[in-house]
């Protein structure tokens, strides 16, 4: 049974502050089959994609209302030739766990996601998906991709978290999926790692928009506008960008680091000392990284972690093991 929470992109309480070269990029990237979001935990990726989606439907919502908002700089061009010029762009969406690794499952889910969008779409792949006995998932896929073949309303299918997914088979399903998109259809991904799709053969066929960390990171404009927001107060220009510095443009550490300004008087001394080691920032990387890693790889991490520096040599002498260089 399919937990219906998964097909909605998540809401942000409160403001949020506006990045509107991610947005133009973003847009941009509609020109390409695939838009990958790839960046480690805490860089707001899905809040990204979230906020990208409520800016466009409120685009498309005043030119509903009769607004002559063409030239906007979120209305997006016709990128899909089968439809009409500056139609609506409709958004279906997945967020993956560790359970649709299932190939069927996932295909399953997908199927569902994109019924929000359209409840006749993979009509007779729903049928079969459950059959007794299904027919093998490329038949399947090449069923759906048929049918959405015949849509005239642009869409995207964004895949949250798929660094989730480790199964080699539903990499290979995405990728004939990707390979034979509809020209109707755009597929977004967000993952902590790049997923193991033929990723260098799309940048070069210019198939694929990369969003990364780099981009992701606050400036030091964007950092200052997050602090007032979360805190209330309007940090000076050194304090924001000692700040920036420290949690180099990192959303979770400028996060973490407003939270624990709550109820300090001496904020420019809390800055000053604010590091990595701070009990948030430990609590953080504990929950969302280490722990989600598997145990060989936390007995690495724990063994090394002595090391000042490493290298393959010196952890395969520390550990015992010889695996160092491909670990590190």
């Amino acid at each position: 049974m399919l937990l219906t929470t998964k097909l909605f992109a998540p809401r942000r309480n409160g403001q949020l502050v506006a990045r509107p070269r991610l947005l133009a990029k973003l847009n941009a990237g509609l020109t390409s089959r695939v838009i990958l979001v790839s960046a480690p935990a805490g860089f707001g990726k899905t809040t990204l994609i979230s906020a990208w989606i409520n800016a466009l439907d409120g685009v498309q919502s005043e030119r509903n209302s009769g607004a002559d908002n063409k030239n906007h700089p979120l209305m997006i061009q016709n990128h899909w030739p089968q439809a009409e010029d500056h139609a609506p762009i409709k958004f279906c969406w997945l967020s993956l766990d560790e359970n649709d690794n299932d190939p069927l499952r996932f295909l399953t889910n997908c199927l569902a996601a994109l019924q929000q969008m359209d409840a006749s779409v993979g009509a007779a792949v729903e049928v079969l998906l459950s059959a007794p006995q299904p027919p093998p998932l490329e038949a399947l896929l090449t069923l759906l991709i048929n049918d959405i073949s015949s849509i005239t309303t642009p869409f995207v299918l964004v895949l949250d978290d798929y660094h989730v997914i480790t199964g080699q088979p539903i990499h290979d399903l995405l990728t004939f999926w990707i390979e034979n998109l509809p020209p109707v259809m755009r597929l977004v991904l967000t993952s902590r790692s790049d997923p193991a799709l033929p990723l260098a053969r799309w940048r070069v066929r210019r198939t694929l928009l990369e969003v990364r960390a780099s981009d992701l990171r606050f400036t030091q404009e964007e950092a200052s506008e997050f602090l007032r927001q979360e805190t209330g107060v309007a940090f000076s220009s050194a304090d924001v960008a000692t700040l920036e510095t420290r949690t180099e443009g990192w959303v979770a550490g400028l996060q973490l680091a407003a939270l624990s300004m709550q109820g300090r008087h001496d904020l420019a001394g809390f800055i000053e000392h604010f590091t990595g080691s701070h009990s948030y920032i430990i609590d953080y990387l504990a929950e969302e990284v280490l722990q989600r890693q598997p145990e060989t790889v936390q007995t690495f991490l724990l063994q090394t972690s002595i090391l000042q520096r490493l290298c393959g040599a010196l952890c395969d002498a520390v550990t015992g093991r010889n695996d160092g260089q491909a670990e590190v």
